[in-house]
């Protein structure tokens, strides 16, 4: 292993080696097992003597921070090492660097809780495939494949508008699946659809431009238009989709998810498309649609894009493969207009060069060969399988205290279709109209229900439904899971306070947890 060390001056040389091994022991950079350099190695490198080196090792044999093994070398001991004495600095809190305001608010957007994996029993985030569906054993001899040496493309920098053979096999997958008008150079692949939404403000946008986006909407959409300086704003939506009657005359850009509306649920009406359409064209804005999962519907006609109904250039389509193979391969794709397409080239350039190229050789294969096709037929099967009725979360109990239940179902079969959550209500009191509160949570009655901002997933989870539960705080695999629900929901724009109104859970409670 390479370990840097670094002499100061020609006075206690075997010291100043010593305590800088030592150190990285300490501070962990030299793990238990790990091997140190061979003393001829190392001393070669710093210009000093085989004997030098070797009376630093004494000193740390002597000490306990490592063993020689004969023939084999030094290596840090796996047991017995002694206290820890110095810790790595993790912060250094005298830099006089500081980030941009914008970022203080919204750092917390990209929090561990909110972003990585969990530990949690039940987790219900929204948006993760079952990654037990996946079809290992025909991706990895994909991969394999364009790793070998003899594969075209293997070494050297790509092109930054995608593989060639992907971009092909993108134009004629989506222009089957979903209807989209479009050729091998409309595409340009992107590295998830976070950074698709990145490269249309960085080529479409000024500071202080307004993006109308979607409320409730996709929160990491928000973030990206934020994070350029745009002003961004909220549109309603209702049974319709995004009202178009409410976007601002002035704005730039509009993003919408009109084929399963995130988070609620419901496709854009056809007129409302329409109408969207020539808003935009109206008013020279472009009109960013995510088609995030438009792969799984269960029920009702397929729903048209809103690109293959736009006959003025004004929809930049968004795709990815998060939803249907794994979020963790980060590759998605966009569509966009001919006199975007250079801009959009030369920003992907800017930003990364291009994306993977051996993970983007392998997904033609799979596209080609008809790999995806099937895995999407397997999926769409076991999804539709978990429909209500048949749904985990339709009153069954979870793997352990607790249940879930009263989760209505909605136009999109595949996903939970939350009602509006509401606020809590009044206890009856003489001569009033509100609801009376029973033992066991809140009971609908007469008086007007005020839906909370912002809207998203309400799940009521009753402990006293689940056998052999007892009265107390909830077990620890609900408490995390619940935490990963609050966690999302500062996606939403929920203070701390307001994630997780309940964390005591007693044998008669109700909870309400927000996406």
């Amino acid at each position: 292993m390479n370990v840097h060390v670094r002499l100061d001056g020609r006075r206690d040389l075997s010291g100043q080696i010593y305590r800088q091994l030592r150190t990285a022991i300490h501070n962990g950079l030299l793990r238990p097992g790990d091997p140190l350099p061979p003393t001829r190695e190392l001393a070669r490198r710093l210009a000093v003597a085989r004997n030098t080196v070797g009376v630093a090792y004494e000193r740390l044999v002597a000490e306990g921070y490592v063993h020689s093994r004969v023939g084999s070398g030094t290596y840090v001991r796996t047991t017995g090492l002694p206290t820890r004495g110095a810790v790595m600095a993790t912060e250094t809190t005298s830099s006089g660097l500081r980030p941009r305001a914008l970022w203080a608010g919204l750092s917390p957007w990209a929090a561990p809780e909110t972003t990585g994996q969990t530990t949690a029993a039940h987790d219900f985030r929204a948006g993760l495939p079952d990654a037990r569906l996946f079809p290992y054993d025909a991706w990895r001899p994909l991969i394999a494949r364009e790793l070998r040496l003899s594969a075209a493309g293997a070494v050297g920098y790509g092109d930054p508008a995608g593989h060639a053979g992907l971009r092909a096999a993108l134009a004629r997958h989506i222009g089957l699946s979903r209807g989209v008008r479009t050729g091998p150079d409309d595409i340009l692949v992107t590295t998830g659809t976070q950074q698709a939404l990145d490269l249309i403000g960085r080529v479409l946008l000024e500071p202080g431009d307004r993006v109308a986006v979607e409320e409730p909407g996709y929160p990491p959409a928000r973030l990206a238009f934020l994070a350029q300086g745009a002003e961004v704003t909220g549109i309603p939506v209702d049974a319709e989709g995004l009202r178009v009657d409410a976007i601002p005359p002035d704005t730039r850009a509009v993003y919408v998810t009109p084929a399963h509306q995130f988070p609620l649920g419901m496709p854009m009406s056809l007129r409302r498309r329409s109408a969207l359409l020539r808003w935009a064209r109206r008013h020279g804005a472009a009109v960013i649609e995510d088609d995030y999962d438009s792969e799984f519907r269960f029920g009702g006609r397929p729903v048209e894009t809103l690109q293959s109904l736009d006959r003025d250039g004004h929809v930049v389509y968004v795709g990815s493969f998060s939803k249907v193979m794994l979020p963790s391969l980060r590759v998605g794709f966009l569509v966009a207009p001919a006199p975007l397409r250079t801009a959009l080239r030369t920003a992907k350039y800017a930003a990364e060069w291009h994306t993977a190229v051996p993970t983007q050789a392998a997904l033609a294969r799979f596209l080609d060969d008809g790999l995806l096709a099937r895995h999407i037929r397997r999926m769409q099967h076991t999804y539709a399988s978990r429909a209500p009725g048949h749904h985990p979360l339709d009153h069954r109990p979870l793997r352990g205290p607790g249940r879930v239940g009263a989760v209505r179902r909605g136009p999109a079969r595949d996903h939970l279709h939350p009602g509006p959550p509401r606020r809590p209500e009044r206890p009856r009191g003489p001569g009033g109209s509100g609801p009376g509160i029973r033992r066991g949570g809140l009971h609908p009655g007469g008086g007007r229900r005020e839906p909370i901002r912002p809207p998203g997933l309400r799940l009521r989870l009753r402990l006293d439904q689940c056998p052999g539960h007892r009265a107390g705080p909830a077990p620890p695999t609900l408490h995390a899971g619940l935490v990963v629900c609050g966690a999302m929901s500062t996606s939403a724009g929920w203070s701390t306070a307001e994630r997780l109104p309940a964390m005591r859970i007693s044998s008669s409670s109700v909870v309400s947890a927000g996406q």
